[in-house]
């Protein structure tokens, strides 16, 4: 399953823009060989860029000859294996030829045959720059040599010819992108902010290893791309000091980091494609360093501006050089010579470059390197010379500017650090405050050379959020553009006729009897003389009971007020009106000697009742079950036999139902994805339908499983389902606890050795298979983040949740669950408390129709890795400690969201400062003095003489100075004349009042004050 396989598809449809480019004249040669050698030191060539915009896959040793009418391929007899596929095209003769290692002459031949019979059969376009070693390359060029034909070199053309980018290419392009402006923005701009706040000695070439280093290891960087397929474009560059070289194939040096101009070039390279970004950090900078950096900004705006399809890169470099000159020519004498090149497979396309003298014109698809920069700088407020360069990944469009791939903010505030030093002499020695400025906020604030907090890190981030979410729920809410108010058709009140010329001419309706139309699901009862019509949906319930003679029918309707749990919107139309909640008939039990038993058309009616009523039940419900449900296109079968795909798997839903599992093969197609079980039926998913792919590895857990989150449900075994799962065992889920085990087993070693290697190929095949769907499709796969995983209770049990980049969800036991970060408005915590061990999390989704999604009984431990987790995905989170009735909340805030917002949205479940406040001085006023606030105790402090204060305070100097009664008898005066001045509050406060324990007690008076 893991073995690599070549996508046909891909390739055909890649070649056919080869073949087009002789058509439209442009190569100048008749045919075009590609020849990779055995050389491992060469990390970019043409060869090696066609092999891997063609196949996928780089393949050493191997010529490749490619005409008007034929492919033609010299290689090994394993690489040729792998091309056995493309034998089977129409649209080109392919031929695959076994390299000899000792002589290829005649092979040779017959491929200069094949040139010289095609177009004008005189010219074979070479590589010229490629620089290969190994046996096979001098051979072939000897042969070249010998053949007569004429070469031309056709890098250039080729360059342009691959690169505009499919979408396939995109995707590829846009994850290497994000990863190297995460790399940027959440690792070397942190450790630089680190390293100057606590003034580190650190070399340039240490900080740039550590760059690459984070690239390799660190996964939540990573997110869900594969760590193989990671690497460096370049070796990355810091550069500091005054001495700046703004070129690519410079060396970081050995040198310490100063803490002046910082200049970072970084370029992360995935599944081969290339992506560059550079930023300018500025420590402490001049307002002459600030103003030029802007000007940088702005022409590098232009140029975005002017980079868009039919324009002459040359007609690009003049217009943003002519805009820089005319904001500040001195600038503009010490820029770069060019402003940037084409990217992709190759990092650096020269043919493709913005400067003065590249005539090609620009194409909808291309991916530049935009890169400014300008050096030998100098301000008139330091002699110290200094460099400002900035460079993004961007995509050019038809007519519009450039799309921006590395999205890190680049804004003076954003990349400037500024020190504020104060000098205050305290006992002969200087202390000086640091105070660091990032992102336009004070980053450390009456400090010490000391960072934020993580916790003040994160309650600053959540009052941001907090600030934009009331605006943006407000806005969205009142301007119609909440998901809730979409557009979902309420239905309609049921009407049994249109017209009462519709009615039945039964005998019953005429003879004012009970009367139930099966066909319309109507039921006609008297009443008043009258015939009235109720539709079957109208009824709640009825019974019939029997007391002495007489038979007794109740019929029980809805009406508004009594329809919980049901949209009385639709039900009732006009609540104003009249309804009738109950109807109940009577009827004799006793035979006539003229009649039948009067009761006799009760029970008739009540059966027929209650046999409508399941009719209608059943239906609804089949209604409802089909409600999302939508027909899905066709799946178009891939006619390649190597489709990719995955054997031996189980999915859930079963297709035959209870407790039986389905096992089948699982094949990636054009469009989508069928699963082939051994026995039943088909399961088709579209990727247009897929809302989320995830892939589970099977750390931690018996299976590995690849999950797919559906936009609309899809029909299984007559039930909709949008959560598809296929997965496979990789470990005993039984073990048997009565067979004696020793560590030291050798068969239970092998067992685990042989589980380890199990697990490692199946997950490699999970990754292979769908490395291949991307490839083709616009699917990306996601995959869980098991580290940042905590435990909760989203149903029944207790499980593990695990987020992703987009969700956080639970996979292994059914009920699966299932969040989308993106549709979450906020996350509120219940139950927070220190004497609490566990807590509740509660999702409120943006759709306020939706119920709230409740997680029970997390562990008080995961609370700030939880907050952490929410702050870094952009999401308020609120806390309490108390449970909140959520449907009714819910159910308010639908009901008047302008009033809802008016009275301050969601912030009612932030605590209230000013709460606190109010209790904190509460808690102060308790322990002062009693007499010091209420008016009633400063009344009654006048009543004490003078003379009684100086006695308390001779007293309170010399206790054993003081009258002549013992401690008991002052102790009794003291409580009497608490009692008679109801001061109970000072003798709970007397025990805390008392000097140390020796002392005698006071009294009232002296307690008081």
């Amino acid at each position: 399953m893991g073995s690599p396989s070549i996508n046909v598809e891909q390739f055909q449809r890649r070649l056919k823009v080869l073949l087009d480019a002789w058509k439209n004249d442009t190569f100048a040669c008749d045919a075009l060989c590609a020849l990779v050698g055995s050389s491992e030191d060469i990390m970019y060539s043409k060869s090696t860029a066609l092999q891997t915009w063609l196949l996928g896959y780089e393949l050493t040793d191997t010529l490749i000859v490619i005409g008007p009418k034929f492919f033609t391929v010299i290689a090994s007899k394993k690489k040729l294996s792998f091309m056995q596929p493309l034998e089977k095209l129409d649209s080109v003769k392919v031929s695959l030829v076994l390299r000899s290692k000792a002589n290829n002459s005649g092979s040779f031949a017959d491929i200069f045959s094949q040139v010289k019979d095609s177009k004008n059969g005189k010219r074979l376009g070479i590589l010229a720059k490629d620089k290969f070693g190994g046996d096979f390359v001098p051979e072939w060029q000897k042969a070249i040599s010998g053949s007569g034909l004429e070469t031309v070199d056709e890098s250039a053309h080729l360059a342009y010819i691959i690169a505009p980018k499919d979408s396939a290419e995109l995707q590829t392009m846009k994850k290497s992108s994000q990863l190297s402006s995460d790399v940027f923005s959440k690792f070397f701009k942190a450790e630089v902010l680190k390293i100057v706040d606590r003034e580190k000695r650190v070399k340039h070439s240490v900080l740039a290893n550590s760059i690459e280093k984070t690239l390799h290891q660190n996964k939540q960087l990573l997110g869900n791309a594969d760590p193989s397929e990671v690497e460096v474009c370049y070796s990355p560059i810091v550069q500091s000091g005054g001495d700046y070289s703004l070129k690519f194939s410079l060396v970081s040096n050995d040198k310490n980091l100063k803490y002046d101009t910082i200049i970072c070039q970084m370029g992360a390279r995935y599944r081969s494609y290339c992506s560059n970004i550079v930023r300018t950090m500025m420590v402490q900078p001049s307002e002459t360093q600030q103003e030029d950096y802007k000007i940088l900004l702005e022409t590098e705006e232009v140029l975005q501006k002017e980079l868009k399809a039919g324009v002459k890169l040359c007609d690009v470099y003049s217009k943003t050089y002519d805009f820089l000159s005319s904001k500040k020519k001195s600038l503009a004498e010490h820029a770069t010579k060019t402003f940037g090149f084409a990217t992709g497979i190759e990092f650096k396309e020269a043919s493709l470059t913005i400067g003065p003298k590249c005539q090609a014109v620009v194409k909808a698809g291309m991916v530049f390197n935009l890169a400014i920069g300008m050096t030998d700088l100098s301000s008139s407020d330091d002699d110290e010379n200094y460099a400002l360069f900035i460079g993004d990944t961007v995509l050019t469009k038809e007519k519009e500017p450039a799309e921006l791939l590395t999205a890190s903010k680049k804004q003076v505030k954003n990349v400037a650090i500024f020190m504020e030093t104060e000098k205050a002499e305290t006992n002969g020695a200087a202390k000086e405050d640091l105070q660091l400025v990032v992102d336009g906020n004070t980053v450390l604030e009456n400090r010490t050379r000391q960072d934020m907090t993580a916790e003040e890190k994160r309650k600053s981030k959540q009052r941001e959020l907090g600030d934009q979410l009331n605006e943006t729920a407000r806005r969205r809410l009142l301007d119609k553009d909440d998901p809730s108010s979409g557009n979902k058709s309420s239905k309609s009140a049921a009407v049994a006729y249109r017209h009462a010329s519709l009615l039945p001419k039964d005998a019953d309706v005429q003879e004012l009897r009970i009367f139930v139309d099966t066909k319309h699901e109507a039921i006609i009862v008297p009443v008043g003389g009258q015939s009235a019509v109720f539709h079957i949906s109208m009824l709640k319930n009825c019974s019939k009971t029997e007391h002495g003679d007489f038979s007794y029918l109740r019929l029980n309707f809805f009406c508004p007020g009594n329809t919980v749990g049901r949209a009385e919107g639709a039900a009732f139309p006009d609540p104003s009106a009249t309804f009738v909640k109950e109807l109940v008939f009577k009827a004799s039990n006793t035979r006539n000697a003229s009649q039948a038993i009067p009761s006799t058309n009760l029970a008739t009616a009540f059966r027929l009742i209650k046999e409508a009523q399941k009719r209608f039940k059943t239906r609804e419900a089949e209604r409802k079950e089909m409600e999302g449900v939508i027909a899905q296109a066709d799946l178009v079968i891939s006619q390649n036999r190597n489709v990719p795909r995955l054997k031996d798997l189980f999915v859930r839903p079963s297709l035959t139902g209870g407790q039986h599992r389905t096992q089948g093969v699982l094949h990636a197609h054009v469009n989508g994805f069928r699963y082939q079980p051994y026995k039943g039926g088909n399961i088709d998913i579209l990727y247009n339908n897929i809302k989320h792919a995830i892939f589970q590895p099977s750390k931690g857990e018996m299976i590995v499983l690849l999950h797919f989150h559906l936009k609309h449900a899809i029909l299984i075994q007559k039930k909709k389902y949008l959560d598809i799962q296929f997965f496979t065992e990789v470990g005993e889920v039984v073990t048997d606890l009565g067979r004696r085990q020793n560590m030291h087993d050798r068969d239970d070693l092998e067992a685990e050795q042989a589980e380890r290697d199990l697990r490692h190929r199946v997950e490699m095949a999970f990754k292979g298979f769908m490395d291949k769907v991307q490839q083709f499709s616009n699917l990306e796969v996601d995959t869980t983040f098991r580290d940042l995983g905590f435990h909760g209770v989203p149903h029944k049990s207790s499980v593990l949740l695990q987020p992703t980049t987009y969700c956080l969800v639970h996979l292994v036991e059914s009920p699966v669950t299932m969040i989308t970060l993106s549709e979450v408005e906020l996350v509120h915590f219940e139950r927070v408390s220190f004497q609490m061990k566990n807590f509740d999390a509660v999702f409120i989704f943006k759709d306020y129709k939706r119920k709230v999604f409740l997680i029970n009984a997390i562990p008080m431990t995961s609370l700030d890795s939880i907050k952490e987790w929410l702050t870094t995905s952009d999401i308020k989170y609120t806390e309490g400690i108390q449970s909140l009735n959520w449907a009714k909340i819910m159910k308010t805030i639908s009901d008047d969201p302008a009033g809802f917002f008016e009275g301050g949205g969601w912030s009612f479940l932030d605590p209230d400062e000013s709460d606190q406040g109010g209790d904190d001085s509460e808690e102060e006023t308790d322990y002062q003095p009693s007499g010091s606030d209420e008016p009633s105790d400063e009344s009654s402090d006048e009543d004490y003489s003078d003379e009684a204060s100086e006695s308390d305070e001779e007293e309170e100097l010399d206790s054993d100075e003081s009258s002549g009664k013992d401690w008991s008898d002052l102790e009794e005066e003291a409580i009497a004349d608490d009692n008679e001045t109801n001061f109970d509050d000072d003798v709970e406060e007397r025990p805390r009042k008392r000097k140390s324990s020796g002392a005698p007690p006071v009294s009232a008076a002296k307690r008081r004050r």
